[in-house]
């Protein structure tokens, strides 16, 4: 696959269409586009049945222009790159960098169209796209633009690292109501590339992100922990109240505490660790949590593997969760 880098030096993951789905998204554009161009001339030349021949040949290239031509520029532009043709194969028309294309972009790969497909009956196209390794034809090249597909194979979606220990559980009070959706995209797709990015093209992204979950919910990020660590403990937060509220209306209204024994265990795991109930948008869903009893200094330590001994001295650490404490 051939992916896309913005300027921000992220990588999208866009398929660029093949040359298989791109012609047949052409023959059903043009056979919609010709069917309008053949009822409209029909209607034109009986309207201009009286006219003498120079007014019906301009009114021939007028209709040849703005229906075979302006049309698909026109769809293009309000549809943001989907033809009919793109829409029934799960295509759209894109920008270099993964934006939306604008009138300029579909203007010139109309008018490249115009050589490369009406007049030769789409063979340059055919041979530019096979050329081409992001399958672009010549319209493409000139416009900066490029055929992706939409519907793809759903695949497993990269995990989201942990907060580190220390803030888990500290936005427990936090009002996540205000953060948009496209917010929380941003956040999660930064949080699962951070570290396929430049150190110093990250940390201005983990800042800039940071800074807008602060504007909606109206509390600054906490002084000294990194923007990075700041956006993991929230949206983790996020995902522990969403277990919570997804958990308690399937044990329905009257099921008491979210704590109770299920199937032979001692509690539910709503998320990477406990934490106390809060505000969940603008309700409360408390979660009643047992204290952890006190054991003996004997069983505090962790049990060592079957066969596999511990060296003398050698220190327990917690995972790495890829965010370091604040000095």
């Amino acid at each position: 696959m051939s992916e896309l880098v913005t300027g921000d030096a992220v990588v999208l993951g866009l398929r660029p269409a093949k040359l298989p789905s791109r012609a047949l998204a052409l023959v059903i554009d043009l056979a919609v586009v010709g069917t309008v161009f053949v009822m409209v001339s029909i209607g034109l030349a009986i309207a201009t049945a009286t006219l003498d021949d120079a007014a019906v040949a301009a009114v021939s290239v007028a209709t040849f222009l703005l229906v075979l031509v302006g049309g698909p520029i026109a769809v293009e532009t309000l549809s943001h790159g989907r033809s009919l043709g793109k829409l029934a194969c799960g295509l759209r028309v894109v920008r270099d960098d993964g934006g939306p294309i604008r009138f300029r972009h579909a203007l010139v790969r109309g008018a490249m169209g115009v050589v490369e497909i009406l007049a030769t009956l789409g063979v340059i196209a055919s041979v530019a796209s096979l050329v081409s390794a992001r399958g672009r034809r010549i319209g493409d090249v000139f416009a900066g633009t490029l055929v992706v597909r939409e519907r793809v194979p759903a695949g497993r979606a990269a995990a989201v690292p942990p907060p580190p220990p220390w803030l888990v559980g500290r936005f427990a009070g936090l009002d996540l109501s205000a953060v948009p959706d496209d917010l929380w995209l941003a956040v999660r797709q930064y949080l699962t590339r951070m570290h396929q990015l430049d150190a110093t093209v990250g940390r201005a992204m983990a800042e800039r992100l940071a800074g807008e979950v602060a504007a909606r919910t109206g509390v600054p990020a906490p002084e000294g922990v990194p923007a990075a660590a700041f956006l993991a403990a929230v949206v983790n937060e996020r995902q522990v109240r969403d277990a919570r509220r997804t958990f308690a209306a399937v044990r329905g209204p009257g099921a008491g505490s979210v704590g109770g024994p299920v199937g032979g265990s001692a509690g539910v795991p709503v998320g990477p660790v406990g934490v106390s109930g809060g505000p969940v948008g603008t309700e409360s869903l408390p979660l009643p949590l047992s204290q952890p009893q006190s054991r003996p200094q004997s069983q505090s330590r962790p049990r060592s593997q079957p066969g596999k001994t511990a060296a003398p001295g050698a220190e327990v650490r917690p995972a790495a969760t890829g965010f370091a404490p604040p000095a």
